[in-house]
């Protein structure tokens, strides 16, 4: 790729400070840096997606080995997507104070303990403990992740590098984890089989944890902070193009000298996005992705167990749900390549309209196996789709100095939906049958709709500052 020269510095004054590394970061392109930083925050998602269908794909195990019930496969759930919320916003606050890259590897050393807690649980008990432990890091990691890959990243190109996180998770994670069950259990059988399920997830997150200590600290927070020499240090090195090794100096990126900042230096408060221009973003947004995370965490704990339940092997009905999850890694796929051209909005609502078509297509119209699988990964790729594009929006709803925190109330309030929705739908899967659950599924998707038109186009803006 051919090498670009920054903008001298005769050329920046007068521009704002969030205009030049606009500037900067449009001048410099994509290059080899920003495919490994993407890349090495993508590995450690994938792996969180895995632990997140983890309840999924060991549920019908674990009701067997220790005489559960249903309520109980749910509690684990509940518990985990409770403490993800939790993770998310106290991360969400660290990272705004302490930095993306530092936050990124505390968690993934969280959720890694928690991993290794389940697989080693003598009880129930410490298995919902390990849950929690495993929600927080979870929950922290992936809402970082989202923040800081939106922060390396020019306008033009930012929505797309957001939305491959959730190609590797939301998508291909989702799809491959019940091929991931079904590979464990074929190689360890025996009632204890569920754990190798968590364990197997404690190894490929310590090698992560390597990775994560050649990832630069975004300059955007560096110059939140009035670090500019180590924001143009890493300017350089995104020109240079190599994780590793000396770059040489290309800048002076920025007309600013060390102390100066984006932003004033003030904590975020939770009343600062309920206020002013932001209510409405937060409210609208909040709303939307209670809808749609209260969806798929649905169909990702209760699919598998609705299946068995209805005669099919685990094996079966592991199958089915990886043929159903196909659609999440083609609804991921498009709402990353569309978001470099398509408006936000426009998406999600033509998204969550689909979900409805879908949801009751599910509910009413799957009398052969072969339409459950049709419309289960139709009804996926809408759920994927959405969340896909909400990982991409809300970070572009809130300037830098809430944008960690702001980004982690939405995705912590998704998680909190997450669940507690599946315990209402699978109470009324029981009263009202499968038409039942999902019809309950379509009408939030109603809500979705609705509830996104309140918010601001965002497509092709500069992220703001203030």
């Amino acid at each position: 790729m051919a090498q670009s020269s920054p903008a001298p510095a005769a050329d920046l004054k007068g521009a704002d400070l969030a205009t030049q590394l606009e500037s900067a970061y449009e001048k410099i392109g994509v290059r080899g840096v920003h495919r490994q930083v993407v890349a090495m925050v993508l590995l450690g998602v994938f792996f969180d997606v895995l632990e997140q269908n983890a309840i999924g794909i060991t549920g019908p195990i674990l009701r067997e080995y220790w005489g559960l019930g249903a309520g109980e496969i749910g509690f684990l759930n509940t518990i985990t997507f409770t403490a993800t919320a939790v993770g998310r916003v106290v991360t969400g606050i660290l990272s705004d104070r302490f930095g993306r890259r530092t936050m990124l590897s505390i968690n993934l050393l969280i959720f890694t303990l928690g991993a290794l807690i389940c697989a080693l649980a003598p009880s129930y008990g410490v298995l919902s403990i390990g849950r929690g432990v495993v929600g927080f890091g979870l929950g922290g990691e992936i809402a970082v992740a989202v923040v800081m890959v939106s922060e390396f990243f020019a306008a033009k190109d930012r929505g797309t590098a957001v939305g491959l996180i959730n190609v590797l998770g939301g998508g291909l994670g989702n799809m491959l984890a019940p091929a991931f069950g079904i590979a464990v259990f074929a190689m360890f059988p025996g009632p204890e089989q569920w754990r190798w399920v968590f364990g197997l997830l404690v190894a490929p997150a310590l090698l992560v944890i390597f990775y994560r200590f050649f990832t630069p600290e975004s300059p955007r927070f560096l110059l939140s902070q009035g670090k500019v020499a180590q924001a143009e240090a890493v300017l350089d090195r995104l020109h240079y193009g190599k994780i590793t090794g000396t770059p040489p100096a290309s800048g002076p990126w920025l007309n600013a000298v060390e102390g100066d900042t984006l932003i004033a230096d003030r904590r975020p408060r939770l009343r600062e996005i309920v206020a002013g221009k932001l209510r409405r973003r937060t409210l609208s947004l909040g709303v939307a992705v209670c809808m749609t995370y209260g969806a798929q965490i649905t169909m990702l704990t209760l699919i598998p167990t609705i299946l068995t339940e209805q005669g099919y092997t685990i094996n079966t009905s592991l199958l089915f749900t990886l043929v159903m999850q196909s659609g999440s890694l083609i609804g991921a796929v498009v709402a990353s390549l569309g978001a470099r051209k398509l408006p936000r909005k426009l998406v999600l609502t033509a998204g969550s309209i689909l979900g409805v078509v879908f949801g009751l297509c599910f509910g009413f119209l799957t009398f052969h196996v072969s339409l459950v699988l049709i419309f289960g990964a139709l009804f996926n790729f809408c759920v994927v789709l959405l969340n896909t594009s909400i990982w991409i929006y809300a970070p572009e709803l809130y300037p830098t100095r809430l944008r960690g925190f702001g980004t982690s109330v939405i995705l912590a309030l998704g998680s909190l939906a997450g669940g507690l929705m599946p315990l209402v739908a699978g109470r009324v899967f029981d009263v009202t049958g499968i038409a039942g659950m999902f019809t309950l599924m379509a009408s939030l998707y109603v809500i979705f709709a609705v509830a996104v038109q309140f918010c601001p186009e965002t497509l092709n803006r500069p992220m703001e500052e203030e």
